[in-house]
């Protein structure tokens, strides 16, 4: 065994995959769960369609060694995307013992949630194209030596750049926003508890953009601020601090912060499995702890920290899941419910402490956006969770998240009915309020439904046939069909 493991070669275990995917649809937009979580590897076109060719080799591939090297290259030719060559992955990463260091980009799964069934995870989720990144991580758990296997870590740091700055300018109209030359950081650590049946999983995910030029266009004339770019802003990146470049008497942290605090609680049965979930999404440090200073002097002593006087803000904005797995039921094994909440955002009131007002509250956290950067979104699609409105729907020529005060409840089935038969149900509901800046003049709302079949045929080939809707005024009323066939193997 050791003898074959030594004679490995880095072309052994190369995996290929070609698929060929077509959607045709009715209405104003490709319906959501037919584009949505796919890696913006998807259009809101109503004719679109794609080639694809991969081929990968895992670092599994190398299991049993000490080290391991993996690589992948995926790229599609598309028609009726934001680009008709679309470089979808490309990367190669390396494994010493349970660390791994991944250089480019790479589609990552969402933490702690379904992968198929889920609307999606607020901070780190798999709704936009891969950010080109280097990437240091843990990805699987190590148990904590001394726990007696009760405590294990997982968790990762990157830093990145995006690419869709000729997007950027070819979507915005005149006199609206972009960036150039975004910088990417993100970092996430999990923490799980209990060896039994019993676990629970909690972690904390980050991200911020920083760096880059900002065009800020209006009527009174173009701004352009170069961003912070240096050692200091890559630190400022990784702990909060700092201030923008067009901020002078009120400091915030620098750049666009955000993140989410997750928990997942499992209980692993013979016959089921039982998991409930939470994800708490926060826009800055008022948002993460639900906690502001509000103890400031006035007149001279206006910035002096005069009292131990805290806001409290209140729980409200929340993704809560539940996921049912049935172990022995084929034809109804995964079963996944959310409600997300996201109307509160620490309130409708900004206002800093002045000289005469030492009040000081943070409200209006703008969920998805940012007054410097074009906020949560790559290639047009938030970076999160898609139940948020993604910037491409935007007619306007604004890249910005249009909906991100709201209601939604999620409902995702899957089972296998026979051995190559799989299936998969998706519905949500949403009601909108649009944004604190600009609300819409009455309540609007959704519904969004998704009905997947998929044979596997023999010799790695499958098929895929989707059926997809929208109803409502928030996506409009949309209707669409979608056939993928690919095929996959060893070469």
């Amino acid at each position: 065994m050791a003898i074959c493991a030594q004679q490995r070669s880095l072309t052994d275990s190369v995996q290929y995959r070609v698929e060929m995917q077509a959607t045709l649809s009715s209405g104003d937009h490709e319906p959501l769960w037919l584009n949505a979580n796919k890696y913006g590897l998807s259009s809101l076109k109503t004719a679109n369609g794609y080639v694809r060719g991969a081929i990968e080799r895992k670092l599994s591939a190398d299991d049993g060694r000490k080290w391991g090297i993996g690589y992948g290259a995926d790229v599609a030719v598309a028609a009726g995307f934001t680009s008709t060559l679309v470089v979808q992955q490309a990367y190669v990463e390396g494994r010493w013992l349970k660390g791994t260091l991944t250089i480019g980009a790479k589609e990552y799964p969402m933490e702690l949630k379904n992968q198929a069934l889920s609307s999606g995870s607020q901070t780190l989720g798999i709704n936009a194209r891969p950010v080109p990144q280097v990437r240091l991580a843990l990805p699987e758990y190590w148990t904590i030596p001394g726990t007696n296997n009760w405590l294990a870590l997982k968790g990762h740091i990157a830093y990145g750049k995006t690419t869709d700055d000729g997007w950027q300018k070819d979507f915005v109209a005149p006199q609206n926003r972009y960036t150039e030359g975004t910088l990417y950081h993100s970092k996430a650590g999990y923490l799980k508890i209990g060896p039994g049946n019993f676990s629970a999983e909690l972690g904390l995910e980050m991200a911020c953009q920083f760096g880059g030029t900002s065009y800020m266009r209006s009527d009174d004339g173009d701004k352009v601020f170069h961003n912070a770019s240096g050692l200091k802003a890559f630190f400022h990146a990784f702990v909060p601090g700092g201030g923008e470049v067009n901020e002078n008497t009120y400091q915030n942290d620098e750049g666009n912060q955000l993140g989410s605090w997750i928990l997942r609680l499992n209980y692993d049965a013979p016959q089921w499995r039982m998991s409930i979930y939470a994800d708490k999404y926060f826009e800055d440090h008022s948002g993460m702890f639900m906690l502001e200073y509000d103890g400031y002097g006035t007149g001279a002593e206006w910035e002096a920290k005069k009292s131990n006087r805290y806001l409290l803000y209140n729980l409200k904005d929340i993704m809560l899941g539940a996921e049912l797995q049935l172990k022995e039921v084929s034809w109804l094994n995964n079963i996944v419910v959310e409600y997300l909440y996201s109307k509160y955002q620490s309130g409708s009131v900004y206002h800093d402490h002045t000289p005469s007002f030492s009040d000081h509250i943070g409200g209006l956290d703008e969920y998805y956006n940012h007054h410097i950067f074009m906020g949560w979104q790559h290639w047009g699609q938030v970076m999160g969770n898609p139940l948020y409105l993604s910037p491409i729907y935007n007619s306007d020529g604004k890249i910005e998240v249009k909906n991100n005060r709201f209601a939604a409840w999620h409902l995702g089935v899957s089972g296998q009915p026979l051995p190559k038969l799989h299936y998969r149900l998706l519905a949500s509901w949403q009601d909108g309020l649009g944004r604190y800046k600009s609300p819409y003049t009455h309540r609007k709302y959704n519904t969004s439904v998704l009905a997947e079949m998929g044979w596997q045929f023999l010799d790695g080939w499958k098929a895929v046939f989707a059926w997809g809707a929208d109803f409502g005024a928030i996506r409009g009323n949309n209707n669409g069909f979608q056939f993928t066939i690919s095929k996959s193997g060893l070469l």
